[in-house]
């Protein structure tokens, strides 16, 4: 799924996103203590794109960091997390299965905090709800529920995305504001066939549900195309989305897309986890662009390289 909207969807010359938050989260003196006191997190997912730079940060900052990763004993998958400064002193990697209810528990309890990052995201998938749709929710409660067992979890962080917020078929124009009071709904996905959004959706909604009734702290960052330096071997969807057009793509979508770099939505995480006013959802995002303006980027970096025309 990607997240490009296309002009005509809407009837509209051209529109963009305006992400915006009333809730703004600044450093305090309380910030401060809570650094002190909150040592020992967990992150789920922990090779990931974001995830990685979740936890290279958190290193940096003297965190104790537990993190799931698939397979602790695969190089490709670990190289790049033990090389991280404090990696050998404070970094615990451990393998967990996200539809085993009870399989973090062991790595959450005495943890102060937990960033919930490990979601699948697949373009093409045969089975919807079998490799999307369950490992997100399911994935996500089953989380939650270890969260619940354990008194020590102050808060939970959860990495939701743009894609929750912003498909609700609701017109818009130029001038439209999506912001954090926005849900995009199931049935439209379902309609349209966009599996990706729909499981972040419904994970969303399952969590903030589980949250009220456990009492649990639960903050979500919902970033949009997340771009930026890779520390794993491996291209996130937004990079390969941009490769596309320095590989022989031969036109654009006629669309806009908002863009975040991941050192921001990395340290979004954080500050939504150490601030005691952080609270609720918070929409990522640093810059709406037209599709041709990224071409355009792209042809004043690499004048060399063949790119899409129109």
């Amino acid at each position: 799924m990607q997240f490009i909207i296309p002009i005509n969807q809407y009837k509209t010359p051209l529109w963009s996103i305006h992400c915006s938050t009333n809730k703004p989260v600044t450093l305090t003196s309380e910030t401060q203590k809570l650094k002190q006191k909150m040592k020992t997190v967990c992150v789920t997912g922990g090779s990931g794109f974001i995830a990685s730079w979740v936890v290279k940060f958190l290193l940096q900052k003297g965190y104790t960091v537990k993190a799931s990763v698939r397979n602790p004993g695969d190089p490709k998958k670990v190289e790049h997390l033990l090389a991280l400064d404090g990696a050998k002193e404070r970094l615990h990697l451990f393998k967990a299965n996200l539809l085993e209810e009870g399989s973090f528990d062991a790595e959450i309890t005495g943890c102060d905090g937990v960033f919930h990052m490990a979601s699948p995201f697949f373009h093409n998938v045969a089975d919807p709800q079998a490799e999307l749709i369950d490992p997100a929710v399911n994935g996500t409660l089953n989380v939650l529920r270890s969260c619940a067992k354990s008194p020590s979890v102050k808060r939970v962080v959860l990495t939701s995305s743009i894609a929750a917020v912003a498909f609700n078929g609701k017109p818009r124009t130029a001038d439209t504001v999506i912001d954090e009071s926005w849900w995009s709904l199931p049935d439209l996905c379902r309609q349209n066939r966009m599996w990706y959004v729909l499981s972040k959706t419904l994970a969303e909604e399952e969590a903030w549900k589980f949250a009220k009734e456990k009492g649990i702290d639960l903050v979500t960052i919902n970033p949009f195309m997340v771009i930026g330096p890779l520390l794993q071997p491996t291209l996130n969807t937004s990079a390969t989305y941009i490769l596309n057009y320095i590989s022989g793509a031969e036109t654009y979508q006629n669309g806009t897309s908002g863009w975040v770099n991941v050192k921001d939505v990395a340290n979004a995480h954080i500050l939504a986890f150490e601030n005691p006013s952080a609270n609720g959802r918070y929409c990522v995002v640093e810059s709406v662009v037209h599709n041709s303006k990224i071409v355009q980027l792209l042809r004043e970096l690499y004048p060399s390289m063949k790119l899409p025309e129109k």
